[in-house]
């Protein structure tokens, strides 16, 4: 795909929430927003239904959120002064994507790895390579 590259097992993009979204990052497609899907495709309309990602109630405090009804799914969010870290497992739990965001600037970097500590670490030094 234009716009990423592959490293050492990982995938990478960089960009800025002002540039506008890239064609892959769009999000939900006319489909998704009521309109008609195109050729081919079904309508959203009808088909799943949304659900959340919810914290461990036994947690004190929760910090990692998973799929209602999908624990292995996971959702993470990290911040310090200078950058946000969203960090998202793979659907069965293997794998992680990590957006570091930038958070004076919005610029964004994204990242894969077979370890929450590998796609960080893609992520941030995607972001910050220039400085």
């Amino acid at each position: 795909m234009a716009g990423r590259e592959r490293s050492a097992g990982r995938r990478t993009r960089a960009g800025s929430l002002r540039d506008g979204p890239r064609p892959e990052a769009r999000g939900p497609g006319p489909a998704a927003r009521g309109g008609t899907a195109g050729a081919g495709r079904a309508s959203v309309r009808g088909m799943a239904r949304w659900t959340s990602f919810v914290a461990d109630p036994e947690s004190d405090p929760p910090r990692i959120l998973h799929e209602n009804g999908n624990a292995a799914h996971r959702l993470r969010v990290e911040h310090d002064d200078r950058t946000l870290l969203i960090h998202l497992s793979g659907e069965d739990g293997d794998g992680w994507l990590t957006f570091a965001v930038d958070r004076a600037s919005r610029q964004y970097a994204v990242a894969e790895g077979p370890r929450q500590i590998d796609a960080a670490r893609g992520a941030y030094e995607r972001l910050y390579a220039a400085d």
